[in-house]
């Protein structure tokens, strides 16, 4: 229970008579439990016997009350149920200041200022916001600034803090909004016309922004979509279509945008955050505008962005003109618009992030008003609470380790005048399969993800042959069919005779493992060998015996099982022309 001048000091603050002291200041963050908490000066005494509570009065407006009105929320006394009234006083009588208090508004303290980092983005892709405290009333009006979407089955319903997680933040080209008429196609349902999947590492010590071509060639599957009246319909699916039509198209929503980047990339995403147009102007302005460096001078027509060669700050129209221009840049298409996109982004990060916003608390409050109503988000992270647990793990991640890349992709073949990208196969897979994995791309020491020296000393030493293996093999998550595939692959093309396959195992598995006996190594290091295993998949201890009556090793295909014959080692380095870039660096767009 709170010191008794601190109940005091709240129930002054409810009725009006706390001398000019901002709620928002006397929130702050409690380092052992990561959540915001009242923290109160000391007022005078309480008179030792209470007088009877009253009815609610209605809220005082003092000079350090937010400017922005707040929802009706709940009264001081719902705040702090055990509350005690302050000292009587003679009708007439000047209230007096509370002692140890200056007027004016209360200097936020340094490491107490909450800050928040939401990802989100808006014609182009995704930004960071800082935001401080404001009190339990002004959380509850920032909460009913976000607009929310139910994806069903195409995300997650809530948020872990101790997993790694995908966000998938998309920009739209949808037209509404206060002087966005004049851009054309305003017709527009709202395509996916930017994407970003960011990859946040399970350790927090790096993140991946993968940017996905609107024009890239995709089949997009069917999509449950829930409707206005709480219905579900299902949206056919459609082969060798752009991207970008996996939203707006046909009545689809952000979940069919998700469900497309799984059916690509075999990444789910957890969740979306995407905004449109708006965006761009209301972030930039809010912290005063973003530092970006061309290579030469820029004067577009189309997209109106005059620019001189060098550094130049921008925000509001000019910044929305900056991410949009593209026949200033390069080949004059959609690629190299989004390296410039991702040039922009690490640039307002850093401007998110410098001392000069978190230190301003106007710019703070403003960030707070733009980010939330430029966001539409699924309903597992509908919450500002839930949006505070994602922007705080994404502050943990250094800019240095936050890497923007694309898909590898090609010119589509099957075009004369090209105009669409197709998938390049192997390095996209590879850059899949990294991320899936967990595997940063930057130079982030692995320390959490390398092997230790004792599992990878595992797959150090002798290995049988291949027909002195005998094993059985189970599925344990794989899909159905697995055990009796990969049974077939090994007898037939690899020359595991003595095998068998006993159908589903007692538990599912996220990982395909082979456990053994300590004098059976050297076949398990083959088995490993042959289905392209990791150390970590070998599991030292106990085998069982086969239908002979003979020892066996037990082969368990989990969820991650592809194939047989489709290598489950992870990708240590990047595909070798990967495009990449990160966060900490400025970079000349030209």
């Amino acid at each position: 229970m709170a010191p008794t001048e601190d109940r005091t000091t709240v129930d002054a603050q409810g009725r009006g008579r706390a001398d000019n002291i901002d709620p928002a200041d006397q929130w702050v963050l409690n380092p052992d439990t990561g959540e915001y908490e009242l923290r109160l000066a000391p007022s005078a005494a309480q008179s030792a016997v209470p007088r009877p509570r009253r009815g609610a009065p209605a809220r005082g407006k003092g000079p350090g009350t937010p400017k922005t009105p707040a929802p009706r929320g709940p009264a001081p006394e719902e705040l702090a149920s055990d509350t005690l009234p302050g000292q009587r006083r003679r009708r007439g009588t000047p209230e007096e200041p509370l002692p140890g208090r200056r007027r004016g508004r209360t200097k936020p303290r340094k490491g107490k200022a909450k800050k928040v980092l939401l990802w989100t983005g808006g014609g182009m892709a995704f930004v960071l916001v800082a935001v401080t405290a404001a009190g339990y009333l002004y959380i509850k009006h920032l909460e009913g600034n976000v607009t929310t979407t139910d994806v069903g089955s195409a995300g997650k319903k809530g948020f872990s803090k101790n997993e790694a997680f995908n966000i998938l933040i998309i920009g739209t080209d949808k037209r509404t909004g206060k002087g966005n008429t004049g851009y054309g196609d305003t017709g527009s349902v709202g395509h996916a016309d930017t994407d970003i999947l960011l990859h946040v590492a399970k350790d927090r010590s790096n993140a991946t922004a993968l940017s996905i071509p609107r024009d890239l060639i995709v089949n997009i599957p069917d999509c449950p979509t829930k409707q206005p009246d709480g219905t579900t319909k299902v949206i056919p699916g459609t082969r060798n279509v752009r991207f970008n039509t996996s939203l707006g198209q046909d009545g689809r929503d952000p979940g069919c945008t998700m469900r497309t980047v799984k059916e690509v990339t075999g990444i789910a995403p957890d969740h979306f955050m995407m905004a449109d147009f708006n965006a761009v102007k209301t972030l930039t302005s809010a912290v005063g505008g973003v530092e970006v460096c061309v290579g030469k001078p820029v004067n577009d027509k189309e997209s109106h962005l005059k620019l001189p060669k060098g550094k130049s700050v921008i925000e509001g129209e000019q910044a929305l003109a900056f991410v949009r221009t593209r026949h200033s840049f390069g080949n004059q298409g959609d690629l190299d618009r989004i390296k410039v996109q991702q040039q922009f982004l690490g640039a307002l990060a850093r401007k998110m992030t410098s001392s000069d916003t978190l230190t301003d608390p106007g710019k703070l409050l403003d960030l707070a008003e733009a980010a939330t109503k430029a966001l539409t988000v699924d309903t597992g992270i509908g919450s500002v609470s839930t949006l505070k647990d994602v922007a705080l793990e994404l502050k943990k991640v250094p800019p240095k380790n936050i890497t923007f890349t694309t898909v590898p992709v090609l010119d589509n073949p099957a075009e004369r005048v090209k105009a669409t990208v197709v998938l390049n196969e192997q390095p996209a897979q590879q850059l899949f399969q990294m991320i899936n994995d967990d595997v940063s791309l930057s130079a982030v020491k692995q320390k959490q993800k390398q092997e230790s020296a004792a599992v990878a000393a595992r797959l150090k030493g002798s290995r049988s042959a291949a027909s002195d293996i005998r094993v059985d093999i189970y599925n344990g998550g794989a899909p159905a069919g697995s055990a009796q595939e990969t049974l077939s692959w090994l007898q037939n093309n690899q020359g595991v005779e003595k095998s068998s396959q006993l159908g589903n195992a007692g538990k599912t598995l996220g990982r395909t493992t082979i456990a053994y006996s300590p004098d059976q190594a050297d076949q398990a290091r083959k088995l490993a060998d042959l289905m392209g295993l990791p150390a970590s998949a070998l599991q030292p201890g106990t085998s069982e015996k086969n239908a002979q009556g003979l020892p066996a090793i037990v082969l368990t295909l989990g969820k991650d099982f592809k194939g047989a014959g489709v290598s489950l080692t992870a990708p240590t380095k990047a595909p070798a022309d990967l495009q990449k870039a990160t966060a900490d660096k400025q970079v000349c767009s030209t």
